[in-house]
């Protein structure tokens, strides 16, 4: 197994030719991921970006046992050809939801969207001083944590969060960033869940990207965030497979 780095990243280009999911595009433009290879030239690669893994190619055991090391766990996606090494790895089926990746927004539906807080929230961006607050609670660390730093999510990342007595509850950030749009991050603190809050400050992020000619790509995660996503504007691209795999679940550990 070897990395791919600098230009030999495009190596992985063939593998996913014609799938449209952002996260790809992130470590193919060289916005952020990682890439291995079973060999050079390749016959099975490996793309991570952020916690999300994307196999390609014929089916590498190794590839497929690979985590890296500042993951605790990798969502791996991939062709069906895949699956029985990642049965064979103890990985547990999981479905996600595609949201369409040319949706036209209704601004004036967005705007009031945004607009709806309950008396004692408001929305406020992220910003430096939001950066190691958010960084330091495990509901909202995935809106920052897949940038290097402070510096580097201030400059490329963008996102907003809803706060009450003092304190963010909710939020919508980039998880990740490719050139041209960013991947949402949304997730609201249980006991505040059901007020709306989610629906404001997705409504602001996607409103900031439009404003930035970004495309605010969203994946779903569950029916419940899938059902977010529509009534913000997106539509639905159909449920699709995923495997979650965990270090500890390698043979052997």
């Amino acid at each position: 197994m070897v990395e791919l780095t600098g230009r030999q990243i495009l190596l992985a280009e063939p593998f996913f030719e014609g799938i449209e999911e952002t996260m790809i595009w992130s470590c193919l433009d060289g916005s952020m991921g990682r890439a291995w290879a079973d060999a050079l030239p390749p016959r099975s690669v490996q793309i991570v970006t952020g916690c999300f893994g994307f196999f390609g190619g014929v089916p590498s055991r190794e590839l497929a046992g690979h985590i890296p090391p500042e993951q605790s766990y990798l969502l791996a996606v991939c062709p069906g050809d895949w699956d029985p090494l990642f049965q064979e790895l103890r990985g547990e089926p999981l479905t996600r939801y595609a949201l369409r990746k040319d949706t036209r927004f209704d601004r004036k539906q967005l705007e009031d969207y945004r607009s709806r807080l309950p008396e004692g929230y408001a929305l406020r961006r992220i910003d430096g001083d939001l950066y190691p607050i958010l960084m330091g609670e495990a509901w909202s660390a995935d809106f920052c944590g897949n940038f290097r730093d402070r510096a580097d999510y201030l400059r490329r990342g963008r996102g907003f969060v809803v706060m009450h007595g003092g304190q963010p509850v909710a939020g919508a950030s980039s998880f990740t960033v490719y050139r041209g749009g960013i991947e949402i991050e949304i997730a609201t603190k249980p006991e505040h869940r059901r007020k709306g809050l989610a629906l404001s400050c997705g409504a602001a992020l996607i409103l900031d990207c439009l404003d930035a000619g970004l495309y605010p790509s969203w994946d779903a995660g569950s029916l419940a965030s899938a059902s977010l996503a529509e009534k913000l504007g997106y539509r639905q691209a159909g449920a699709y497979p995923a495997w979650l795999l965990q270090k500890h679940d390698a043979p052997g550990e």
